[in-house]
């Protein structure tokens, strides 16, 4: 117990490095206007758990600082000018509703950030699909001026990408805060999938439909662009990473947890290729739980059957070595 508790923190504290380093390009782009967002919503995740593990008698431990991470990751997903208000809510939503009380830490259901996403996305879609330019520095109580759509946005009603491959990596468009930075995702991907903090199953399985189905029916009439656009816009990569492959959320057997992100995947491409449905990923990974707890269930049905068929194993095993020491007995 004392090492899974300990691997707990070591996945929580991997998760957040990478999610810091995202955090710092979003400063680099948008100014502190991101980084402040990013600390209210982290501050106020952690004052709802506090809150919520103390109303259901339990102790705070350092295993409850994953609502730091699940905060962080919202941020991340917003644009840097996102209403401070709908921010705090947001977060509220996520770690007392979503979390808490469905389940808490240790039963999680859903994703708690991508269940108030989709929350903010129902309730305040102009204010979640509105940005700014990069490099554009709006300040801390400053109403923001000049918003546009995403590019993937534009890539997703038109087929068009004006940006260059080198503007793509370093995730110099517009887009949400720290979901367009494609060169460190694909990095923390790497390091994550190394450091078994994320399911490389699920991951794995989200970026080949995306992939196989962005060739076979393509957006755009290259099939490469088709490709390529289609894993780096609508948030793909960012909720490949931290949404669709969470430990808490995705089956544990890589064989299971491949099929689960590859359902999303596919789905979610369908619908941003018909409906132009931008961050379609984020909406299928939650209308996608029952999938996730049907294979949860089924690794359960597994596990405990392979339990009972070794306990019928080694009973027999022992009943064979009684049995042959009577016989040797009786020889004497």
């Amino acid at each position: 117990m004392l090492k899974k508790a300990r691997k707990e923190r070591l996945v929580w504290l991997d998760i957040m490095i990478t999610l810091l380093t995202l955090e710092l390009m979003s400063y680099f782009y948008y100014g502190l206007r991101s980084v402040f967002l990013a600390g209210i919503c982290v501050l106020t995740g952690f004052a709802a758990e506090l809150v919520s593990v103390r109303l259901m008698k339990r102790k705070f431990t350092a295993d409850d600082m994953t609502c730091t991470s699940d905060a962080l990751i919202l941020a991340l997903m917003f644009p840097a000018v996102m209403d401070y208000h709908i921010s705090v809510i947001a977060v509220l939503f996520a770690i007392i509703v979503a979390k808490n009380i469905f389940g808490g830490r240790i039963n999680m259901i859903f994703s708690p950030a991508a269940a108030a996403y989709v929350f903010v996305l129902t309730s305040w879609e102009r204010q979640l699909l509105q940005y700014t330019e990069p490099h554009v520095k709006t300040g801390l109580f400053e109403t923001p001026a000049n918003l546009v759509k995403s590019a993937s946005y534009v890539f997703d009603h038109t087929g068009s990408f004006s940006h260059t491959d080198f503007e793509v990596l370093l995730g110099n468009f517009s887009g949400p805060a720290g979901a367009v930075s494609i060169l460190l995702l694909a990095v923390a991907a790497v390091i994550l999938m190394m450091r078994r903090s994320i399911s490389a199953g699920a991951f794995l399985g989200t970026i080949f439909g995306t992939g196989l189905f962005a060739v076979i029916t393509p957006i755009v009439s290259s099939r490469a662009d088709s490709l390529k656009y289609s894993l780096v816009t609508n948030m793909v990569l960012f909720s490949a990473i931290y949404i669709v492959s969470d430990l808490r959320i995705a089956p544990r057997r890589d064989y299971y947890a491949f099929f689960y992100g590859l359902f999303i995947g596919v789905i979610s491409y369908v619908l941003v290729l018909t409906g132009a449905k931008e961050n379609a990923i984020v909406i299928v990974s939650v209308l996608f739980t029952p999938v996730a707890l049907g294979f949860r269930h089924l690794e359960k049905q597994i596990d405990t059957a392979a339990q009972e068929h070794a306990s019928e194993v080694t009973e027999a095993a022992n009943a064979n070595a009684a049995a042959a020491g009577e016989e040797a007995v009786s020889d004497d």
